[in-house]
């Protein structure tokens, strides 16, 4: 689908470029996702053989970084774009992907077009993610505080659940809507949340019993990260992607790419997420193509005028000042 709302790729890019950028690879699929999960086998083998409340923080801090990397799998197989096999996308996009986080490949996949079409405009469906920054040093502490703490992960989930189980329309920009429950039998109440429960809690059954093979605890980092680190993984990424934008309706510069060092990749911008700008330019583009398309449309000159951040500190500093 195409939208007024999305920056030109034909200005920036070549037919026989794009051509190459939108080469899906089903064995770089694979390496891209086993990277993933070899992280998360790495964050519980530190705990494992070094069993201490510092290698329990590490341990939490990697989970919640890679799971947000479980996120952008489901993400970029939402697009159809990290496997060329179709079938792929979907088996991936669920079982490594979206369902250890409680997620859903299927009910994401439609959302998430509308975040593409409508960027920065009224109908954004995940306008509420990126609005309210700056927020001032204060709130912005609060607000970490609370992801920290477990309190946003709690509300979240809670949110999750209430949607899977069909009282809330589907939604991951934290404005989920009500739905009308007068006509709803038990029957269709029992169906919805067989169908949407099924996978994410078969999923986590599958990794506690996993876990268990080698210690129960450590199936309770999992649900930690998911809980604290995990929630302000989101929020760090969220914010850099499309706030505190000159223009909000300009698709030039209503999203932002931006520089990660190794930590910052290992938290916020998992899988070239971080590319963002370029995403939203030519959405098919997979996760592993996204560093050399910024490099093509940069020596082109987009950047003379598209929004592009240095680094997550940068971003950390501009959504701390004081509200205008």
């Amino acid at each position: 689908m195409k939208s007024m709302n999305i920056p030109d790729a034909s200005k920036f890019l070549s037919q026989e470029q794009q051509k190459m950028l939108l080469k899906r690879d089903d064995l770089k699929g694979l390496i891209t996702v086993l990277y993933v999960w070899i992280w998360i086998f790495i964050a519980f083998t530190i705990f494992y053989f070094y069993p201490h409340v510092l290698t329990a923080i590490l341990a939490v801090f990697i989970l919640g970084g890679q799971q947000l990397a479980c996120s952008v799998i489901m993400h970029d197989a939402s697009h159809k774009s990290l496997f060329k096999t179709s079938w792929m996308n979907d088996f991936f996009g669920k079982w490594f992907g979206g369902y250890p986080v409680l997620s859903d490949l299927l009910r994401y996949r439609p959302y998430h077009v509308k975040h593409h079409v409508h960027t920065g405009l009224a109908d954004d469906p995940d306008t509420n993610l990126t609005a309210g920054y700056p927020a001032g040093k204060k709130s912005l502490l609060r607000k970490i505080g609370r992801d920290l703490s477990g309190i946003t992960g709690v509300k979240t989930t809670i949110a999750v659940f209430m949607m899977h189980l069909g009282y809330l329309e589907f939604d991951q920009g934290n404005n989920p809507q009500k739905i009308d429950q007068s006509d709803r039998s038990m029957s269709t109440f029992l169906s919805t949340a067989f169908q949407n429960l099924k996978g994410p809690i078969l999923s986590n059954i599958i990794l506690f019993l996993l876990l268990s093979l080698a210690d129960p605890r450590l199936y309770f980092l999992w649900l930690i990260a998911y809980f604290t680190t995990f929630q302000f993984c989101v929020r760090v990424r969220s914010i850099a992607e499309h706030s505190m934008v000159d223009e909000p309706h300009n698709p030039y510069v209503n999203t932002r790419t931006t520089y990660a060092n190794w930590l910052e990749k290992m938290l916020f911008a998992p899988l070239n997420v971080n590319y963002h700008l370029e995403h939203h330019m030519l959405m098919g583009v997979p996760c592993y193509n996204l560093p050399k398309m910024h490099r093509l449309i940069k020596a082109e000159g987009f950047y003379k005028k598209g929004t592009l951040a240095s680094g997550y500190l940068e971003i950390l500093k501009k959504a701390s000042l004081s509200k205008v």
